[in-house]
């Protein structure tokens, strides 16, 4: 499997899986998204560097 197969299969699978929540629950996805709106840039880096990391450490696996 070359690297652009790879990489449009990872970027299917994230899409699939961030349309499952609004999908399921538009309400709940709209209250997750003004409460997102409340918080400050800073935790939204720390909450967006966590999530690098994450996403870089099971590359890593």
């Amino acid at each position: 499997m070359d690297w652009l197969s790879s990489f449009c299969l990872g970027l299917g699978l994230v899409l699939v899986i961030e349309g499952v929540f609004p999908f399921v629950s538009p309400a709940g996805w709209r209250s997750m998204l003004s409460q997102l709106l409340k918080l400050r840039d800073g935790q939204i880096r720390f909450c967006a560097l966590l999530s690098l990391l994450a996403g870089g450490l099971l590359l890593l696996l």
